[in-house]
């Protein structure tokens, strides 16, 4: 694929939302670069109360430096809060912490952005002059332009809305009656049955039918073949714990696992709550694959709301909040990108 150039701070911006997938608020967001090359893209929410800025840095710092090929990196801060002439800028301890154990780390900041609710600026320019710019120029950006013309599209915020669903009863007794069948097979063939139907679902171009939705989301209502399942996801032929936890050698089909975002969304309409909680779980585990950890962590929040008792969606949300970025984000050649982008 043919590298896009970013040489305008709207580029950047634009370049941050459609990675996101959504516009930040109250939010640092850091890209890694090595030379001009453009690695990773990190959202974390800005520390909401005094003294915590040498802390929260080194949280900061340790995420970045999972990109082992990174030298320098840029940052942007979304905040509501205002600049005033002469004072320091929001934040301006925590970017000052930053900078000093980034440098620890043989990593400098390349440059800042600061973004409220109306313009942006650079970080270290004085409020109020000429150099502000509307957020609303992010919109005509040539890189804007690029990620619309491949289909994507920003949100106003992060939030995760589920499709709506009905006929609850219809759907778990569709659901229950393919229970019925599968713990009536011996567990080997019960396996090879449920992986074969989520194969044929993967290669299709076209969505399932109703009757194999149910069958879906009953098979992921087993423990092991769950867990099978997620792991063929990827299309990754290694052991199956390398695959759940992003640490394998080969690359991940990122094609074939957003299509397998679509296909669980769809099945999760087909379904009642009482079945739900594996299907949230397994599209949480994507979006963590994809570096989107906090859309992760609500799909677990999700999957606990119909199941406080689900264990996977219990852990699997322990160790987002731990800070465990997946092994497939630590290395460019693997980690999930839309686009590749050049700075000049």
């Amino acid at each position: 694929m043919e590298k896009l150039t970013i040489t305008t701070p709207s580029d950047v911006l634009s370049f941050i939302g459609h990675t996101l997938g959504f516009w930040p608020q109250e939010s640092l967001v850091c890209i890694t670069m090595n030379e001009n090359s453009i690695g990773a893209t990190l959202r974390i929410d800005l520390p909401r109360h005094p003294g915590q800025e040498l802390p929260y840095a080194r949280t900061v710092a340790h995420y970045l430096t999972s990109d082992t090929t990174a030298t320098s990196i840029l940052f942007a801060v979304y905040t509501s809060e205002t600049a005033s002439p002469g004072q320091p800028k929001p934040h301006a301890g925590t970017i000052a912490a930053l900078t000093g154990v980034l440098a620890e780390q043989g990593i400098t900041i390349r440059d800042g952005l600061f973004v409220g609710d109306e313009t942006f600026s650079p970080y270290d320019g004085e409020p109020g002059t000429s150099l502000a710019l509307p957020v609303s120029s992010t919109q005509t950006s040539a890189i804007n332009a690029e990620f619309i013309y491949r289909g994507s599209v920003v949100e106003a915020t992060d939030r995760v809305t589920l499709p709506t669903t009905g006929q609850e009863a219809a759907k778990a007794a569709a659901v229950e009656h393919h229970i019925e069948k599968i713990a009536s097979e011996t567990t080997d063939r019960a396996l090879q049955q449920g992986r074969q139907l989520w194969s044929n679902m993967l290669d299709s171009r076209a969505f399932p039918s109703d009757d194999d939705c149910h069958a879906l989301v009953a098979n992921l209502q087993f423990p092991a073949i769950r867990d099978r399942l997620i792991a063929d996801i990827p299309g990754v032929d290694e052991p199956m714990q390398h695959v759940l936890f992003a640490q394998t050698e080969q690359a991940p089909k990122w094609s074939r696992i957003e299509w397998a975002q679509q296909l669980l969304l769809h099945a999760y309409t087909r379904t009642s709550p009482g079945h739900a909680a594996p299907v949230l779980t397994a599209i949480g585990y994507i979006n963590w694959w994809e570096g989107r950890g906090s859309k992760a962590h609500q799909f677990l929040q999700l999957a606990l709301d119909t199941d406080p008792a689900y264990r996977l969606a219990r852990l699997s949300d322990q160790m987002i909040g731990s800070g465990l970025v997946a092994g497939w984000n630590m290395n460019k050649d693997t980690a999930y990108k839309t686009l590749p982008f050049d700075l000049p």
